[in-house]
């Protein structure tokens, strides 16, 4: 996908720290891939509140989920950045699925990717559905190692080397109060499950998290 991208020389856009690419529910022409940077994708509950899906770190395309042959669509969730840039190719919606239709590599990845989201949303309502804040949270740690994760020498843990805040916690987790979160977290730490050093995570025990991830 990247290298056909690159290689037909489709436009670049990049966007700042905290700056959104679409918003959910209005409608867009285009069909993003992140070429480089982290962005936080997320939508807006009936209460106004807002519900955190995933963060994506690496190349992967962020608008998909709506049909082929409608040039606009509504935005299946918010893009904000959170890397201090982020770059971004742009596809108008209708020849992308021309490209994919046109090309099995192309139409292959895109089934994958279909897989993938499916298996990560089935992932994300465990979490949600199957314990308390408590294990919510856990579980998001756990998953933050893998994205962000750098083990530390000596046996110190792994460093989540990602600010991430007690409210974005909360959205991620379902958690209505920033509250609660801190005080989860407090208790990780006189547990000895979790550091906390110049904002940063270190979890010094990986074996407590894991029994909260859903299988």
């Amino acid at each position: 996908m990247m290298n056909y991208l690159q290689t037909n020389n489709f436009p670049v856009i990049t966007k700042k720290r905290h700056t959104y690419l679409t918003y959910h529910g209005l409608e867009e022409n285009s069909t993003y891939v992140l070429k480089h940077g982290i962005v936080k994708t997320s939508i807006i509950l009936q209460d106004g509140r807002e519900f955190n899906l995933s963060y994506i770190t690496k190349p992967d395309v962020l608008s998909l989920l709506r049909d082929e042959v409608s040039k606009y669509t509504d935005q299946p969730f918010n893009v904000r950045v959170e890397s201090q840039t982020a770059e971004f190719y742009r596809i108008d919606r209708v020849r992308f699925w021309e490209m994919v239709n046109s090309d099995e590599e192309l139409n292959n990845y895109v089934k994958e990717y279909y897989r993938t989201k499916l298996s990560e949303n089935i992932v994300r309502l465990q979490r949600m559905i199957m314990g308390g804040k408590h294990d919510a949270v856990c579980a998001f740690l756990y998953q933050l190692t893998g994205l962000f994760g750098i083990r530390l020498a000596n046996h110190q843990g792994v460093l989540i080397d990602f600010v991430v805040t007690n409210e974005d916690i909360a959205g991620f987790c379902g958690i209505n109060s920033r509250s609660s979160v801190t005080r989860i977290l407090s208790d990780l730490r006189d547990e000895g499950i979790i550091n906390i050093k110049n904002r940063k995570f270190i979890i010094t025990n990986m074996n407590y998290l894991l029994d909260y991830v859903p299988i």
